[in-house]
């Protein structure tokens, strides 16, 4: 290579360069302006909202009166519908990417399979609000329950809990398979045994991202029949007269934070828009605990794992 060939190459490099620190400094900027919005929205929820959050506001029911309106029955909605949505959606959804990923052949259905579920991660949640009105409410007979929000939120989440555990399992490298077949292991104990521990930090990251979108959804909610202002809580089991079952509070009529928000907000009275600000604000803290916990056992999982 000549002199000039060198210089050619040397300039080529510098450019480069260059381009790769515009694209990184314009990755910056694009991360500090999200950043920016976010703590600006998040400040000014907390500045309206901050004096009317106390142990009275959490624990009292919604009220036509702004100073004696409370949350109680949308944040232990929101906590039951969400209980429904993780034991419907995360099982199914981690053993339909297993299956997927391990046990299915690759073939013109597993295919079309795979790009149905990568397709309906992107479909409107007023569809999923639509689906569950003629399928758990008037097909099923379900009515307008904790239970049928659970299960639609959980349809909602389920391409998110599935894409995210084939991603998680795609990581895992192909010696740690060949390692345990080449010992005698069987399909089911490559998954139970090495795969599933190994993939759980991602899987769990999957799970964290799906939550926090069914957490905050409204459309799907309102369409199966969430109550705007409610002031009563699901009977808890064996309590009242007669004594409730085990699941009775599964079929009672609910509703959410947002739906409590929305209440709130189309109401012309500040004191009303100040409330909306304190259950949203306590709606982030709600999803960050959420987060923060898996987060946290995403971490042990990594620590406890002997590659």
């Amino acid at each position: 290579m000549n002199q000039q060939e060198l210089q050619a190459l040397r300039t080529m490099i510098v450019a480069h360069k260059r381009w790769d620190m515009m694209f990184g400094l314009l990755g910056i900027l694009a991360l500090m302006i999200a950043l920016m919005t976010f703590t600006a929205l998040f400040a000014d929820m907390a500045i309206n909202g901050l004096g009317r959050i106390s142990w009275e506001f959490l624990t009292s029911f919604p009220s036509r009166r702004a100073a004696n309106a409370g949350i109680l029955s949308a944040w232990v909605g929101s906590v039951l519908v969400m209980l429904v949505t993780a034991v419907a959606a995360v099982p199914l959804g981690v053993a339909a990417g297993v299956y997927l990923e391990e046990y299915a052949r690759k073939n013109w259905v597993t295919d079309i399979i795979e790009i149905n579920v990568s397709n309906l991660a992107g479909v409107p949640s007023i569809i999923y609000g639509l689906l569950a009105l003629g399928l758990f409410v008037y097909t099923f007979g379900l009515g307008q329950s904790i239970l049928t929000a659970g299960l639609t939120l959980a349809l909602l989440i389920l391409p998110v809990v599935i894409v995210a555990t084939r991603e998680a399992i795609r990581s895992i490298p192909q010696i740690i398979r060949e390692g345990a077949y080449a010992c005698g292991a069987t399909t089911w104990q490559v998954v139970s045994d090495h795969i599933v521990p190994y993939s759980s930090a991602g899987i769990l990251t999957g799970v964290i991202i799906g939550m926090a979108r069914a957490i905050g959804e409204t459309a799907p909610i309102i369409t199966v029949g969430a109550l705007t202002f409610i002031a009563f809580l699901p009977p808890a089991p064996f309590t009242g007269e007669p004594p409730a079952g085990v699941f009775d509070w599964l079929f009672a009529p609910f509703t959410v934070m947002p739906i409590q928000m929305f209440n709130w907000t189309s109401r012309p009275e500040a004191a009303f828009l100040a409330n909306a600000a304190a259950a949203g604000f306590i709606l982030v803290l709600m999803t960050l605990a959420m987060n923060g916990l898996a987060i946290w056992l995403r971490y042990r999982l990594r620590k406890n794992i002997n590659w």
